[in-house]
This record gives C-alpha cells, sequence and structure tokens, in this order.
C-alpha cells in the first residue's frame, strides 16, 4: 500500500514533489498546504489529485504516513513541531532552523513524542562528497587533521538577494542558511562536530547596489539570468538587505580536526572545493558535478604542483543534485514506513545550525571564538540508536 504523504509549503523546493509522489509503487501525495496562492495554484496543476489547502490543521488532521516541510527556513520549526506532535513522521528541509533554540525545540519533540524526524541534507547523498568520505573511510590519507572548504557562489545575487533570503529575520544569515550544507559536509567527513567557532565577514558589494524591488510575488526563476553581470550592476534586488554576502569561519572540532569555510556571492563561478588533509596524504575536488575530478595525492614531492597519485571522476546519477534529491526523498519515505539507520542525522543537522549561529554571532562581533553548546546525552543516545520505538511516558 502506498504511503500518504503530504507536504508544507510548495516553493522552490517543491519540486521533491516528482520523488515522493509515485502512486502505485510505494507512495502517493495526498494534500498539499501552502499559505500563497500561487503556492497552491502550482500544487493543484502539478499533483491535481491531491487536497490543496491553506490550513495546517486540515493537513494535520489529515490521514497521513509522512510529511515534507519545505517552508522558510524560518517557519520549519513552527510546522515541524506541530507535526510531530501529531505523530507524522517529519521530513524537515535543511537547516533545521535558523536559530539555536528553534532547532532544539524541533529535537526536543521529535525525542519526546518519538516520531521520527528525518532532515534534508542532501549533500550527504552527492557523488562528490560520498566518494570523498570513502576515500576518507578507506584511510586512503590516514587520520584527518584539517578540512578546507571554499564555496564559489556564483549565482548568489539572483538565488539569495533578491527575496526572503536577504533578511536576517528569515535566515540569520547566509553563513548559516547557505552554510549549512558544507557545515555539515565538513563535519561529516571530519568525523565530529564544532565545538569552538570564530568568523568575520561583510555586506562588501550588494548592500551598495541602488536597483531594489518588492520581489513578494515572484520567484527566483522570474528573474534569474546569467546576464545579471557584474555583482554592481544587478537589478531588483530586495528592498530590505542586511546580511553578509561574503564571510570566513574557523571551526575547532570536538575531535581536535581544524576547520574552515569562506563563502563568496559574488563570485562568477559556482561550485564548492572541499580540501582534506590527513596524516597520509589529502585530497581535493576540482569541480563538483558529475565529469568532474577528486585529485588524491599521497606521494611527497620536492616542490611546487605535482600530478595526484590519483584522478577519480565524479559519478552522475538520476535526478536533482547528481542523483541526490531521490535517493534523499527515497531514504527519508524508507525511513519513515521502517525505522532504521539513514546517512542524515538530526543530531548533526542541529551542529551545522549551531556552527552557523554562533560563527554569524562571532561576525558580528569582534570576530572572537564562541563555544557550542553541547546537548543532552539523552539526545545524543537517541539519534544515534536511529529514533527507535519506545513507550512515551
Amino acid at each position: 500500500m502506498d504511503l500518504k504523504v503530504g507536504i508544507v509549503g510548495f516553493g522552490m523546493r517543491a519540486g521533491l514533489w516528482e520523488h515522493a509522489h509515485r502512486p502505485g509503487e510505494g507512495s502517493a501525495i495526498v494534500i498539499v498546504c501552502d499559505t500563497s496562492a500561487r503556492g497552491r495554484a502550482d500544487a493543484g496543476e502539478r499533483i491535481p489529485g491531491a487536497v490543496v489547502t491553506d490550513s495546517l490543521d486540515e493537513l494535520l488532521a489529515a490521514d497521513l504516513d509522512a510529511v515534507l516541510v519545505l517552508t522558510p527556513d524560518n517557519k520549519h520549526a513552527l510546522v515541524a513541531v506541530q507535526t510531530l506532535r501529531a505523530g507524522i513522521p517529519t521530513f524537515c528541509e535543511k537547516p533545521l532552523d535558523v536559530t539555536l533554540e528553534a532547532a532544539d525545540k524541533i529535537l526536543s519533540t521529535a525525542f519526546e513524542t518519538g516520531t521520527r524526524l528525518y532532515v534534508g541534507h542532501n549533500m550527504r547523498h552527492m557523488p562528490v562528497v560520498v566518494q570523498m568520505r570513502e576515500l576518507i573511510q578507506a584511510g586512503t590519507i590516514g587520520e584527518v587533521k584539517a578540512v578546507w572548504c571554499r564555496h564559489f557562489v556564483g549565482n548568489g545575487g539572483d538565488y539569495y538577494f533578491k527575496d526572503w533570503h536577504s533578511q536576517r529575520a528569515n535566515t540569520t544569515s547566509l553563513l548559516l542558511q547557505k552554510g549549512a550544507h558544507d557545515i555539515d559536509v565538513i563535519h561529516w567527513l571530519a568525523g565530529g562536530y564544532t565545538r569552538r567557532v570564530s568568523a568575520i565577514g561583510d555586506l562588501a558589494v550588494y548592500g551598495d547596489v541602488p536597483s531594489r524591488r518588492d520581489n513578494t510575488n515572484r520567484r527566483m526563476m522570474d528573474w534569474f539570468s546569467l546576464d545579471n553581470w557584474p555583482p554592481t550592476q544587478q537589478t531588483d534586488l530586495a528592498e530590505v538587505i542586511d546580511v553578509e554576502d561574503i564571510s570566513m569561519m574557523q571551526m575547532v572540532l570536538d575531535n581536535g580536526v581544524l576547520a574552515s569555510y569562506q563563502q563568496c556571492h559574488f563570485t562568477p563561478d559556482y561550485w564548492r572545493n572541499y580540501t582534506v588533509i590527513g596524516t597520509k596524504g589529502r585530497i581535493e575536488n576540482f569541480g563538483d558535478g558529475p565529469g568532474d575530478s577528486i585529485k588524491v595525492w599521497t606521494t611527497r614531492t620536492s616542490h611546487g604542483f605535482a600530478q595526484p597519485d590519483q584522478d577519480i571522476e565524479i559519478k552522475d546519477g538520476d535526478g536533482g543534485h547528481g542523483g541526490a534529491d531521490p535517493l534523499l526523498i527515497a531514504e527519508f519515505l524508507r525511513f519513515a514506513r521502517e525505522g532504521g539507520e539513514t546517512a542524515t542525522s538530526p543530531i548533526a543537522a542541529r551542529e551545522s545550525v549551531a556552527a552557523g549561529v554562533l560563527a554569524t554571532q562571532s561576525l558580528r562581533g569582534d570576530g572572537g571564538s564562541v563555544e557550542v553548546p553541547a546537548l543532552p546525552e539523552a539526545w545524543l543516545e537517541y539519534f544515534k540508536a536511529g529514533q527507535p520505538a519506545r513507550v512515551i511516558r
């Protein structure tokens, strides 16, 4: 029998519905809730058999086996806490939320209710990340000691500075909202979580661009164009911009690994570059998509750039993000039905939010070091065990 699946929020990540709507093959979208007329119209057009509503109460009252929470980030806890309390296995898009308090509220609700929680960190299914982690786990570069990530966000002006992403009230910062992916990947590759963080950053370019407008009723594809270049000549930016367009953070992990993350939203190219250095060598990706490469150095050279000992092609997959999106939804639906281990982790999702939130605090302060608070041991044990079924008292 098909799992009956609901969706809350039918905006930019609504494309995930295609991987969850497989009538007769295991799952079907039966209800969509969105507060915007455009979102409801899109849902009605794309999933004609589903109930479409603006009432979250109506969705909570439906007979559902799973729900995808795809709202703007600062609404994740508002919705997910209610779906978890309703006993509906919940997929929460990344980041978990945009404040540490909200993220911890989602975790505490999942722990207290025993309802299954899954967080949409799809990069844990992206070939570039999976392949790099496999190299690390195979011992190819020895024990990891450092991870560096440079993120060139070439589409930043179109993706993040024309809509709700441009305001702190909605995202806290892009170091959190956009960086949550990469912070989680850094943690996954390094095998630890950030315990101390510091950062610097600035609104260096887009704050001075004069062309502004209210884009409330528009979406990214309404304005996106590669012709919007150079960044100083962008048009129709959001009326309010108070997030940084360049930021840099440093992390000390609980296992002693040192890490750094740099993010720039006005570069001409768009890709991530991870460097992982171990006691026996290093790996680095050149490009992050199918057909690009991961280079491995394990032989000492005298000086200068050396040809890598291995040059590994990054794999491809069917579906968005190198096949990551369908794998992500398939894993969630399996987890909703059966439980068990998953590649993603609610604890890891919280730790990426914590690092991003506190790095933002450092960035907007004096750039000093900030400690990341630990979670209750009972939560750590519960989520590490895969959220096993238990009697709730």
